[in-house]
């Protein structure tokens, strides 16, 4: 087994084959496009984004590079942030605020034709519908809203339940799961951080853009393992409770995603917990990612 060394610690090439990249999407391009991009920009045979946005939509798009796209499960149900431009048909009615209020909660949706998903009706939760400013035929919309919902379908639907018709022009995302846009990245920067490392041996530009992919697990919940342990997952183990030494699993259920460290902090596996690691023996979790 190759065990990773304390993240803080990697070096660039370290970084840059377990990293990700909270990047700024420019319009342009698809989300495959940018992943394909920044996987030969770094060097490394493979690299996955976090959610697809459309070539025309702007915003938080963490990349995954090199072993850490095996991490890439951990966005599937991560919650999305928009803004969006809502383009009205007709005058904005005086009821607009009650319409709105009406689409928080689940709701029906089918995906459009060009999706790469089955064009099946299937439920979506919208946690939060706000305007943050209107005027006669547009809104700015706040959309915070669970994975795989289709905002362009949400602004469609929002027009037929307004009478006025509707269709959504600029959408930009502001957050996936822990991401966020007060940390983006851009493309160029990246490209300019791995020239300035190659070139001249300057990390310092590198270390802000790529960062350690443990990064991408924030926020599920913890277990760290003995080294010994972690010896023993690398070769298909699951996670037995004597090989706990700390976890924090407030709020996990049975079958709940948790990430395993080291000591160190380096991250070992990904797993879905089957047992209490307080306890002298048994099962903690069973492996769904090996990370070393």
């Amino acid at each position: 087994m190759r065990e990773r060394g304390p993240p803080a610690e990697r070096d660039p090439a370290e970084l840059l084959s377990f990293g990700v990249v909270n990047l700024d999407k420019p319009p342009g391009p698809s989300a495959h496009q940018v992943a394909a991009w920044v996987r030969d920009v770094a060097g490394v045979e493979r690299a996955a984004h976090a959610g697809t946005l459309d070539p025309k939509v702007t915003g938080c798009l963490p990349v995954l590079t090199g072993d850490a796209t095996r991490l890439a499960r951990v966005f599937d149900d991560a919650r999305k942030g928009y803004v969006a431009v809502l383009e009205l048909h007709a005058p904005r009615p005086t009821d607009f605020e009650a319409i709105l209020a009406e689409f928080e909660g689940p709701i029906h949706q089918k995906p459009p034709r060009k999706s790469a998903v089955a064009r099946r009706l299937r439920t979506r939760t919208v946690h939060r519908l706000e305007a943050l400013e209107t005027e006669e035929r547009r809104a700015l919309l706040d959309v915070e809203c669970e994975s795989g919902t289709y905002v362009r379908k949400l602004c469609h639907d929002l027009g037929l339940a307004l009478g006025t018709g509707a269709n959504m022009g600029e959408l930009r995302r502001r957050h996936t799961g822990t991401f966020d846009d007060t940390g983006l990245v851009t493309m160029h920067d990246l490209a300019d951080g791995v020239a300035f490392w190659e070139e001249d041996g300057d990390a310092d530009l590198l270390r802000a853009v790529v960062r350690p992919a443990e990064r991408a697990l924030r926020g599920l919940p913890e277990l760290t393992v003995a080294h010994s342990a972690a010896a023993e997952i690398a070769n298909g183990a699951p996670v037995y409770a004597p090989g706990v030494v700390e976890h924090d699993l407030e709020g996990a259920d049975e079958g709940a995603l948790v990430a395993c460290y080291t000591p160190d902090g380096a991250a070992v596996c990904l797993g879905s917990l089957a047992g209490d690691p307080g306890a002298d023996e048994g099962l903690v979790a069973d492996l769904e990612r090996v990370l070393v």
